[in-house]
C-alpha cells in the first residue's frame, strides 16, 4: 500500500485551480463559451429554422444530439471551467463532424439550406472552442 497524501493536500491544488479560475475569467473564454451556447443551440434547432428537417431526418438527428452536447459543453465551461477545461477540444471536433455530416448523412437529398446552416453552425463551434481552450494553454505558458 501506497502511504501518499490524497490530491486534496496537495500544496500546488489551490494554486491550480486559482489559475483555472482566472482563465474563465477572462473575456475570451466568457466569449467562446458564449459562442458555444449558441452555436449548440443553433445546430440542434436549424433542421426546424430552416425547414429541411423532413427531407433528412438522420440529418435532423444528427444536428439535435450534436447541437445540445455543445450546449452542454458550453454551459459546463461557464460554470466550472476548473473543473472541464481537459474536455475542451472536443468542441472542434463537434465543429468539424457538423461540416461533415451533412455530406455524409444527407445522401442524395442535400439541399442549400443543410450545408449553409451546417457549415456555418460548425464553423463558429470550432472558433468557439478554439478560444475555449486558448485561456488555459495561455495559463500554461505563463507558468
Amino acid at each position: 500500500m501506497s502511504s501518499s497524501a490524497p490530491i486534496a493536500g496537495h500544496p500546488d491544488l489551490t494554486e491550480m485551480r486559482l489559475r483555472y479560475e482566472r482563465a474563465a475569467e477572462t473575456p475570451t473564454a466568457q466569449v467562446a463559451d458564449g459562442f458555444t451556447v449558441l452555436g449548440g443551440l443553433f445546430v440542434a434547432l436549424s433542421p426546424w429554422i430552416t425547414g429541411f428537417h423532413a427531407m433528412t431526418p438522420s440529418l435532423t438527428l444528427n444536428n439535435l444530439v450534436t447541437g445540445l452536447t455543445a450546449t452542454v459543453l458550453g454551459l459546463s465551461f461557464a460554470a466550472a471551467y476548473h473543473r472541464t477545461h481537459g474536455i475542451a477540444w472536443t468542441v472542434p471536433v463537434l465543429g468539424v463532424w457538423t461540416i461533415v455530416a451533412v455530406f455524409i448523412m444527407s445522401g442524395t437529398a442535400i439541399m442549400t439550406s443543410s450545408v449553409l446552416c451546417n457549415v456555418i453552425g460548425g464553423a463558429v463551434l470550432i472558433l468557439a472552442g478554439l478560444g475555449t481552450m486558448a485561456p488555459a494553454y495561455a495559463t500554461r505558458a505563463t507558468t
